[in-house]
């Protein structure tokens, strides 16, 4: 398993990307950021009476706003992850994904969609999920939550229950937190889901210990980022985004990487020639795409490795 704290390192370089910032709205319940993309991260939900750097945000680069996912300040994380996964969402997707389309309780479509699997297995579920309380008289379910409520577990809770456990749905929105490491590694020897609309969409999850990804697809940006803007939680679901799902087994993980693997090299291929017409045509000023190309050298090493890796501990 790989060391959970290095996520952090992975996700800055796959989205050290150039691309500008055209809109981004902190909701009460999801922050949005737009640029090609769009990228979604849940809001902290915790009171501040102003932040310092609003207003200066639009006309960044991703990759500098990537880079706010370490700080310890809840709300420059949070607009980190979402200029990560708006960077991470121009990245192709694999084969097979399951996509859900549930005619009610949308929020829940991932515990629906497993539903059948969990019987007679504990389960812990890290973050409440408005509604999810119907499935206590179904299963052996348990609930983390930071704030808890009702018969909720505090965070402390996680070193006692998840070695236990048989499923474990992690919230996405851990990685903002900075809990994803420690609850990773709690919930190794579980069936571990990382789900909502906070999970970036790597293969290389696999390699912490992830076993499915249950993040979204935005079907409908503009309603998505009008709906956020206003204050909007679960009604998301309803008709701007739907969850998908892909099982992160070896197989899957090495089909994916191999995909992205190519996407990248022949993407290379393009700027490399690009540079060399560049110098050769007798320019004598830095090539203009010149970090486009030194950020996919820098994915392209770091996919070799994870499909190097995954190669070694199971050949095909």
């Amino acid at each position: 398993m790989e060391k959970p704290a290095r996520i952090y390192e992975l996700l800055m370089d796959y989205a050290n990307c150039d691309s500008q910032v055209t809109a981004l709205s902190i909701g009460l319940v999801w922050t949005v950021c737009k640029a090609e993309q769009i990228g979604l991260a849940m809001s902290p939900g915790l009171y501040t009476r102003a932040l310092p750097w609003s207003g200066t945000l639009v006309g960044k680069t991703l990759g500098e706003l990537a880079g706010w996912i370490t700080d310890w300040e809840p709300y420059k994380a949070t607009v980190g992850m979402a200029a990560i996964n708006c960077s991470l969402n121009a990245q192709p997707l694999p084969a097979g994904i399951t996509l859900l389309t549930p005619a009610d309780g949308c929020n829940l479509a991932v515990f629906e969609h497993f539903l059948p699997q969990l019987k007679d297995k504990k389960v812990v579920v890290i973050g409440r999920y408005p509604g999810i309380e119907r499935y206590a008289g179904q299963l052996d379910l348990n609930i983390i939550e930071r704030q808890p409520i009702g018969t909720d577990y505090p965070d402390p809770a996680c070193e006692f229950l998840l070695p236990d456990a048989d499923w474990v749905f992690l919230t996405a929105s851990s990685i903002t937190n900075k809990t994803f490491p420690r609850l990773a590694e709690l919930s190794q020897h579980a069936t571990t889901v990382l789900m909502g609309p906070t999970v970036p969409w790597l293969p290389e999850l696999h390699a912490f210990g992830i076993d499915y990804l249950a993040g979204i697809e935005v079907v409908d940006p503009i309603k998505l980022y009008q709906t956020v803007a206003e204050g909007g939680g679960v009604r998301i679901f309803e008709d701007s985004v739907r969850y998908r799902i892909v099982d992160l087994t070896p197989d899957n993980s090495m089909a994916w990487l191999k995909n992205n693997i190519s996407h990248d090299y022949a993407e290379k291929q393009r700027l490399t020639a690009a540079m060399e017409h560049w110098y050769t045509s007798g320019k004598n000023s830095r090539f203009p795409e010149f970090n486009q190309l030194h950020q996919i050298t820098t994915r392209l090493s770091h996919m070799d490795s994870s499909y190097k890796r995954l190669w070694d501990e199971h050949p095909l």
